[in-house]
């Protein structure tokens, strides 16, 4: 049975973001202080990986059919610690609450929320993930700048307006870099779908123009 997955970003007035806060910033803090998370970090951020085109491709896929057992093998294990960490999962209980008798859902309390004429971004895949393949896409060190983690936020106007700075030198790109950016991008995009490669930096700068937060959230939906 396959999955679903959203990432989504969406603007918010304070008093939205103030209710989001006490949720998601211990969920967030405390999976980032996760000895794996640090160590599937560092892992990353050290060995960059191949191209996506090599993962788990049979024959001579990318080279990789030139390469021994073993290297192979170290390959392997470095794809599926990335995938760990940056796969949708440890959010999963900003979809449909903590437990039973949590009704919050952020479907109907994030997603639904009057943006008026701003547009969230919303990346929708099936049996995929936008947030892997958005940072093996710009590496480590650009993600690294993202606030939160892996794609997961909640940042008050004040916060969206200081770390825009961050967010436009991680999206900022030279038509060298682009190519090489989006060649590593392996998701499908539908005609007039908006990239993950331009949808965050536009939020951010729309949320800093008209004085609001913004929240990132990577859930499963089904």
């Amino acid at each position: 049975m396959g999955i679903t997955s959203v990432w989504g970003i969406s603007p918010h007035d304070g008093s939205v973001i103030s209710a989001l806060e006490p949720r998601m910033r211990p969920l967030i803090e405390s999976v980032r202080a996760l000895p794996e998370s640090r160590e599937a970090w560092q892992r990353w951020a050290v060995e960059p990986l191949p191209d996506w085109r090599s993962w788990y491709g049979r024959g001579d896929d990318a080279g990789r059919g030139a390469l021994p057992e073993r290297e192979r093998e170290r390959i392997d294990a470095l794809i599926e610690s990335f995938h760990g960490l940056t796969r949708a999962g440890p959010f999963d209980e900003l979809y449909d609450g903590r437990c039973e008798g949590d009704d919050f859902s952020i479907l109907a309390d994030v997603w639904s929320d009057d943006f008026g004429q701003l547009v969230p971004f919303l990346a929708v895949h099936s049996k995929d993930y936008a947030v892997p393949a958005l940072f093996h896409a710009i590496g480590s060190e650009r993600a690294a700048l993202i606030p939160g983690w892996t794609g997961n936020f909640v940042l008050s106007a004040a916060q969206v307006r200081q770390s825009l700075p961050q967010i436009e030198a991680v999206f900022s790109f030279t038509a060298e870099q682009r190519a090489a950016a989006e060649d590593q991008l392996w998701l499908d995009v539908r005609p007039g779908e908006e990239s993950v490669l331009d949808g965050p930096l536009r939020c951010w700068r729309e949320a800093a123009a008209h004085g609001l937060g913004l929240c990132g959230a990577a859930v499963h939906v089904w």
